[in-house]
């Protein structure tokens, strides 16, 4: 089981209209070069996004169906990947201070993938959960009008130009 979090500077609801923005799916998953909701309304349970992967010349379309969704906060999902199976993939939004603490827990579930699942699958997983987390903070922390974003206080000391934003990241 891969699991991996990221802690992003908007609030959950910010990151949460991203997650059931279907057509925006492509933006923040890894690998996927377009998408379109195809069934249901996203992400009620049943629905379905399909999404295009593009390997060089190669072109794979697969889906992705909503299991469980708790609105503003649980995600859950299976994704199809033609012979290699399917995989189950939960997000969870918790409110952390001012910003969102997201959670994402992914295994392979059904497949080829599930029958050879062991540590060096997951450790590419992990690789992939860090990018696409990376992709999904750009997303949210850099959408116009941050009308979601919950607001930041101002410090009493003046930031200096160099970095008023600071370094690091969680």
């Amino acid at each position: 089981m891969a699991l991996r979090h990221r802690l992003i500077r908007v609030s959950p609801s910010a990151v949460w209209d991203v997650l059931a923005d279907g057509h925006r799916y492509a933006e923040w998953v890894v690998g996927t070069a377009q998408s379109e909701p195809v069934r249901g309304r996203w992400p009620e349970k049943g629905a379905a996004i399909r999404f295009h992967i593009a390997l060089g010349p190669l072109h794979l379309t697969n889906e992705t169906v909503v299991r469980h969704c708790e609105e503003g906060s649980h995600l859950e999902m299976e994704a199809h990947a033609g012979v290699l199976g399917t995989a189950r993939i939960a997000i969870e939004l918790r409110p952390w201070g001012d910003h969102c603490l997201v959670i994402v827990d992914e295994h392979p579930l059904r497949g080829a993938g599930g029958r050879l699942h062991n540590v060096g699958f997951d450790a590419l997983i992990q690789l992939r959960h860090r990018a696409m987390l990376a992709r999904l903070a750009k997303l949210c922390e850099n959408q116009d009008g941050r009308t979601h974003e919950a607001p930041r206080r101002r410090s009493p000391v003046r930031p200096t130009a160099q970095g008023a934003e600071g370094g690091g990241r969680a």
